[in-house]
């Protein structure tokens, strides 16, 4: 791009320019994004390029789809026909056209059922029902398998014939369901809690054949994945095919690419069972002779090593060191007995000696004279403190105020404070004192 050159107080720019500036502000102010219109003014030049209009009833823009863009379409672009297309806005410079390059487009309808899917999608997501830790293991054996599907579809015959191959001897229950159309979902929702209340069976295979998203979207609805997230019974999902998932194939317990898939991983093949059945069977019974072997030698080595220590002689030697053992034992016995039984004659002598009675006559003699002794030595403190008493009392009484009070005088306090008054120039006029005599208590009022 050219530089701007201003030209006294004024910028001028070419029409080259200005158009090449809204460009790059077109592409740097819009991200990519998504617009819906129907497709008109349709050109196919020998340059492989798309030419169109996308419009709705208000307006419409110009499109343009290089080919290397184009040829990766899944769907074929024809006028009239209502679409999403993914792009970048910008400006055809040499025009000045207002246009948005295509990178991508699908059919609207199609974007819509899309736009649905992923909804529920985090919706479900969120709400826990894909969780790895509420899926439930298979059964490795399942004595009876419950197949919810069409009865006239291609998946029920394959399902089937993978079953007869795999598993011949266990049992299967049909439960026939639209697989697409208005009432598919409600069949499927029905079929799944009619199994899981039957409880005939130990696994569901949940399954149709291949289809666009709206032949497999009764697989997307939110009732048929809560039906499956509230089984149970263990379900395994195959809906169409490898590439395709549904709904279904998140909340199920187990997804399988295909039908036949499904059936498969249901079941354990027959053949190969019976294969491991006979190597185990073969294997064990080596490891049983190997054994048998091993215990057989180890057998003989104890034997001989037995017979070299002469058994028989040892236990003679025992029989003999138990004998001795014993004439030992009695014998330590008796003469701890005899020990005993002088010990106790020695002790009686001794008790018979010291004479208990004796004893305890001299100690109640003491405890008698103890007593009487304790008593006087009482009776001695007892007056002496009487004794005491009375000269303190004698001394207390002579010092005793009241005695003062009995030879006339009086005690003076004042009324309020209940000082004590020694001095005429402790009262003034019109206070009130208390006056104590030797019977008791007055009250005054100085005059002057």
């Amino acid at each position: 791009m050219q530089s701007i050159l201003p030209t006294s107080n004024r910028t001028i720019l070419s029409v080259a320019e200005l158009n090449a500036e809204v460009n790059q502000l077109l592409i740097q102010g819009f991200p990519l994004l998504w617009v819906e219109g129907e497709i008109s003014n349709l050109v196919r030049p020998a340059s492989g390029h798309l030419y169109f209009s996308l419009k709705d009833t208000k307006a419409q823009i110009r499109c343009a789809m290089f080919r290397n863009r184009n040829m990766k379409l899944s769907i074929k672009p024809e006028n009239g026909l209502k679409v999403l297309v993914r792009g970048r806005v910008g400006l055809y410079e040499p025009r000045g056209d207002f246009q948005l390059i295509a990178e991508h487009m699908e059919d609207a309808g199609v974007g819509e059922l899309q736009r649905q899917f992923e909804a529920l999608k985090q919706k479900l997501s969120s709400a826990g029902l894909f969780d790895e830790e509420h899926k439930k293991e298979l059964p490795e054996y399942p004595k009876r398998i419950a197949v919810i599907t069409s009865p006239t579809g291609a998946a029920i015959q394959d399902i089937l014939h993978v079953l007869k191959r795999r598993s011949p001897h266990t049992p299967v229950i049909i439960y026939p369901v639209a697989v697409q159309g208005e009432s598919a979902k409600i069949q499927i929702e029905t079929a799944i809690r009619q199994a899981n209340a039957d409880k005939q069976c130990d696994v569901i295979i949940l399954a149709r054949g291949g289809g666009s998203i709206e032949d497999l979207w009764a697989f997307n609805e939110e009732n048929v994945a809560k039906a499956i997230y509230h089984a149970d019974i263990p379900i395994i999902s195959g809906i169409g095919h490898e590439i395709d998932f549904t709904i279904a194939d998140f909340v199920a317990d187990v997804r399988a690419p295909t039908p036949s898939a499904a059936a498969e991983l249901a079941t354990e093949d027959s053949k190969q069972l019976l294969t491991n059945i006979i190597q185990n069977q073969i294997w064990l019974q080596q490891r049983i002779k190997q054994q048998i072997q091993q215990s057989g030698q180890m057998l003989e080595r104890l034997e001989s090593r037995l017979n070299l220590q002469k058994p028989l002689n040892k236990i003679q030697q025992y029989i003999q060191r138990l004998d001795n053992c014993d004439t030992r034992l009695k014998q330590l016995m008796n003469q701890t007995i005899k020990d005993k039984q002088q010990s106790l004659n020695n002790l009686a002598l001794r008790l018979n000696a010291s004479k208990p009675s004796n004893k305890i006559k001299e100690q109640r003699e003491n405890l008698l004279h103890h007593e009487a002794r304790l008593k006087q030595a009482i009776k001695n403190n007892l007056k002496q403190k009487k004794s005491q008493f009375k000269i303190q009392m004698a001394t207390l009484d002579s010092v005793s105020p009241l005695k003062t009070l009995d030879r006339g005088y009086a005690i003076v306090k004042d009324n309020t404070s209940q000082t004590l008054i020694t001095e005429i120039n402790q009262l003034t006029a019109q206070q009130k004192i208390e006056i104590q005599l030797k019977d008791g208590v007055t009250t005054a009022s100085i005059e002057e």
